[in-house]
Formats: C-alpha cells, structure tokens, sequence
C-alpha cells in the first residue's frame, strides 16, 4: 500500500503544479511553493517503510518545489525563480511562528485535537528551522547551477537557446538535491534516530529525490509548451 500510494503521489503532485500554472500562471507557482513547503514540513514527520527501506514522507512535495524553481526560470527568468525561494521561506518561517502560538492556549474539557496538534507541531521549530536553512541553500544553488548549465550548453551548441531542457533541469535537481538530503536529514534528524536510521532515511530520500527528479521532466516540458503556445512568460511577444 505505501509502494502504491507513493507512486501515485508524483503524477497527481506534478499534475496538480501544473495545473495551477496553467490557471494562474506564475502566481500558481508561487501559491505552490507555499502549499508545498508547508505541507512537506508536516508530512516529513511520518515514517513509512517502503520499498525495503525506512523513509520521511514529505519528499515528493519537497521535490515539486525544485519543479517550480525549474518552470519559472525557463519561463520567466532567474530573477522569477529566485523570488519563489525567498517566497517559501517567508511562508515557513510565518507557519512556524503561528503554528507556535497554538501551543499557549488552554483546551477546553470537551477538546481531543489538542494532544495530536501538541504532539505534531511541537517538534515543527527544529524541522522548519533547518528545513528554511537548507532550503535557501539548496534552492538558490538549483536556480544557479541550472543557469549555469544552460550557458554552458548554449556555448558548445552555437547559442541554440531552447535546447538540453531535460539536462539544466535534472542536472541541477539532481545535484542540488543531494546536498538538500544530507544536510536536512542531518540537522533535523541526528540525535532523534539513531545513526543507522538517519544514513537510511538518506537514502531513501535520495533514491525518491532520483525518481522524481526524472518525473517531473515532462511536466517541465509540458509547462514550456504551454507557455509557447499561450504566450506566456518569456514567450508573450512570441504570440
């Protein structure tokens, strides 16, 4: 069950992300970075065993925010793409500061969330705070390296712009995610589980981090032929 329902979380997250670009373009995506940095910050408290490996949720969602970097910085530009980051980390750091707040109040006799919200969020300052700081890291690392890429590919092939999509995206996901993987699992985890457990949960983090960053290559392509063909973005003169 837990095999199924991960496979089946890319293609609904990734469709999901796109969907709300294609209704509210760049906005979308932004909306997104929030939705997706929140709700991984929650999710990664859940344990599962899958695959023949001990594993955090909250994966997929993360890596949909590396998508997202991706689309707007061949569609809109570094600058677009740079914003998105600095935009999850606002929402993060609010999420944290008001998910905190709930904590003070005192239960009515009637109440049974309580102790579930106590037990979930009382551990969110330590997983956002290094989420939020590897998160910065990570993501303006993949804005840069996957421009670097492209100016890199457009020198050896003659300046031909549009071309080696699917080696900037994965490339940089995939480089930048690796670097996302050790040092979260590191801060949020080491001291909370054991160290065989934490090098597990690295990898098998990773191991998702590889599948998804090779699934979310159609949906990039499918967000720059939408933008091409609506005149979106860089393409609104093209139309």
């Amino acid at each position: 069950m837990n095999e199924l329902l991960l496979i089946l979380s890319i293609p609904l997250i990734f469709g999901a992300l796109f969907l709300g670009f294609v209704l509210f373009k760049k906005d979308g995506l932004y909306l997104w970075t929030v939705l997706g940095t929140i709700s991984a910050n929650i999710e990664v408290l859940m344990l599962v065993h899958a695959f023949g490996m001990d594993m955090t949720l909250g994966n997929v969602l993360f890596a949909s925010t590396f998508l997202v970097t991706d689309i707007l910085s061949e569609i809109y530009g570094k600058e677009e793409s740079r914003k998105a980051v600095m935009v999850g980390f606002f929402a993060s750091l609010c999420f944290m500061v008001i998910s905190q707040t709930w904590m003070f109040y005192r239960p009515a006799a009637s109440d049974f969330a309580t102790p579930a919200i106590h037990t979930i969020f009382s551990n969110t300052p330590r997983l956002i705070l290094s989420s939020m700081a590897v998160y910065v890291i990570c993501q303006y690392f993949d804005v840069w390296f996957f421009h670097k890429i492209w100016d890199w590919t457009n020198k050896r092939d003659g300046g031909q712009t549009e071309r080696f999509l699917w080696l900037r995206n994965n490339g940089s996901t995939l480089t930048s995610q690796l670097i996302n993987t050790v040092l979260y699992n590191i801060f949020a985890f080491a001291g909370v589980y054991d160290t065989k457990t934490v090098v597990s949960i690295i990898i098998s983090c990773y191991v998702i981090f590889l599948v998804t960053s090779l699934a979310d290559t159609p949906f990039i392509y499918l967000a720059r032929s939408y933008a091409r063909k609506h005149g979106v973005g860089k393409y609104a003169a093209t139309v």
